[in-house]
């Protein structure tokens, strides 16, 4: 049986922030994927939810694809929240991006790491 990871840091979205994690590990036919925000790669963060949700389930997509994988592939996401007034709006974005419906934890959280943060969303994804 192969032990082996591969570590998955695309080009196309920002560094991990303060090069603390990898965006991605391949283990055991499974990749699991960090929490992925609405950060584009020069390191701007959109105003307002919905833009911010797109641009992190675009991230989660390149993140996939470096990996072989896609979104299709996703069998668990945790999504975080800041308000949850935004729930509406999360699931409209998570239907384009997600329509198959994977198993899901969503949190409302007080913030995340930076205070203009409004969504993190973290997978696990399986290749058939």
């Amino acid at each position: 049986m192969s032990r082996s990871k591969q570590f998955h840091s695309p080009e196309g979205i920002a560094a991990p922030v303060g090069n603390g994690y990898t965006h991605a590990i391949t283990a055991g036919g499974a990749i699991y994927v960090s929490g992925q925000i609405g950060m584009d790669p020069s390191g701007t963060i959109p105003e307002g939810f919905e833009a911010q949700a797109r641009r992190a389930f675009e991230n989660l997509d390149a993140v996939l694809a470096a990996a072989g994988a896609s979104l299709s592939d996703i069998v668990k996401v945790t999504v975080l929240l800041v308000g949850l007034s935004d729930l509406a709006a999360y699931r409209s974005v998570r239907e384009t991006y997600l329509p198959h419906l994977p198993a899901s934890t969503l949190c409302v959280v007080e913030s995340l790491a930076m205070p203009e943060l409004l969504f993190e969303i973290e997978a696990i994804a399986v290749r058939d």
